[in-house]
């Protein structure tokens, strides 16, 4: 998964030939899951059609401040497309435009909506090798580094004058790739390995047949998902579940049992920073496995079970420079039970869940979660999705590790 998904990009397009490039930066910015929004400059009208733009991002592409052919004129608020944008990027960006943008002209839609954008902004110059080299055309560099705005360098090759040097812009899978790898690179959590256990865990009986329960493990894998879109390294122990993980930071390692959890836990805990126990793992297993299947002749049947190692007590006592966090489902006397398990398991942050709130627990795509760290503070959530309660998860890792 790119870290550009979900993310809301907006493209400003300047008028030189490099703007042919554009429908295919558009396609690779909708591609890596982004949501795209075109303003283009008068002048790069006459290098790609708005139809174009706007039929590959699936949004109107506006150049000017108001649709004077319309019947009422409306106004195109530059103030509303700035603020709507995550990211910013313009490309091409011309040697006028660069002046532009250094100088604080606001002659045209697009710089306008630069200058009201509070979004990291990317420029990929794109003119002559003569023009680029030019003293201006440095100084316009630095002073837009200076702004806090990032150039994308032009690479070298064949120029529209026919001549062959530096200054053409940086082909589009370029041009994502660097801005990809860069705000990757300041993600609050690089650097960081996370491990997150998730699901239940079958238990054989026979063959056929198994101890388990109903947990779906949406919770781990919505935590892995938003430790991975802030950065994190993570790795994800999952029992059986139907659910997939596509993230590039993600690796994902399915087991059974809560016997393989247990060795692939600990084969990954030491080398981890973070180590989340979202999995419903069972307490207890058959002692006897039946290598057949067990067929039914008595009107009752017993089965001698024994208990599960438990993984969650295990990585407690091995805890080093660890932050260990685990899960609590509680019936009764829930605040009371979580800060037992606090002490016993060497926790440093449980979430409590809690089968008496209505909305919360197995199968369901809501929880309600309180929050309690290693000194009893106590933190009470209302009623989120399970995917805001991992975000809500993950960045209290982010506060611990933000210095």
């Amino acid at each position: 998964m790119s870290v550009l998904n979900g993310k809301n990009v907006l493209l400003g397009v300047s008028g030189g030939i490099a703007a042919y490039k554009t429908a295919s930066l558009v396609r690779l910015l909708i591609k890596a899951g982004a949501h795209v929004q075109v303003v283009m400059t008068p002048a790069s009208l006459d290098f790609v059609t708005p139809l174009t733009l706007s039929t590959l991002s699936k949004n109107p592409v506006y150049s000017t401040f108001y649709n004077e052919e319309e019947a009422n004129a409306t106004w195109n608020n530059h103030v509303e497309l700035a603020l709507w944008a995550d990211y910013m990027l313009i490309a091409p960006a011309t040697a006028n435009t660069l002046s532009k943008m250094a100088s604080g002209t606001c002659d045209n839609l697009l710089m306008a909506t630069y200058l009201s954008a509070k979004c990291p902004v990317y420029f990929a110059p794109a003119m002559d090798l003569d023009m680029y080299i030019h003293p201006t055309t440095k100084i316009n560099f630095d002073k837009l580094q200076s702004f806090g705005n990032t150039i994308i360098p032009a690479e070298s090759g064949e120029l529209a004058s026919g001549l062959s040097g530096e200054g053409r812009m940086a082909e589009p899978e370029n041009i994502i790739q660097f801005i990809e790898k860069d705000l990757e690179s300041k993600l609050p959590l690089k650097g960081i390995k996370v491990l997150i256990t998730a699901g239940p865990t079958y238990e054989a009986i026979d063959p056929v047949r198994f101890i388990g329960n109903h947990s779906s493990g949406k919770m781990g894998f919505d935590i892995a998902t938003a430790a991975a879109n802030l950065g994190a390294e993570v790795v994800l122990v999952s029992g059986p579940t139907h659910l997939q993980m596509k993230h590039n930071l993600v690796h994902l390692i399915r087991v059974t049992s809560a016997d393989e959890m247990y060795e692939v836990c600990h084969q990954h805990y030491e080398s981890s920073d973070v180590a989340i126990a979202a999995a419903a793992v069972a307490d207890y297993k058959p002692k006897n496995i039946a290598t057949q299947k067990i067929k039914k002749t008595e009107t009752t049947f017993t089965i001698e079970l024994e208990k599960n190692k438990d993984i969650l007590l295990s990585l407690g006592q091995l805890k080093k420079h660890q932050f260990l966090i685990g899960f609590a489902l509680e019936t009764e006397n829930e605040i009371d039970n979580a800060k037992i398990k606090i002490e016993k398991k060497n926790l440093d942050l449980i979430v409590l869940n809690s089968l008496n709130d209505k909305g919360a627990g197995f199968g369901k795509p809501t929880n309600k979660v309180t929050f309690i760290d290693k000194d009893f503070n106590i933190f009470e959530n209302p009623l989120k999705s399970k995917e805001l309660v991992a975000e809500d998860i993950v960045n209290l890792i982010v506060k611990k590790y933000a210095n």
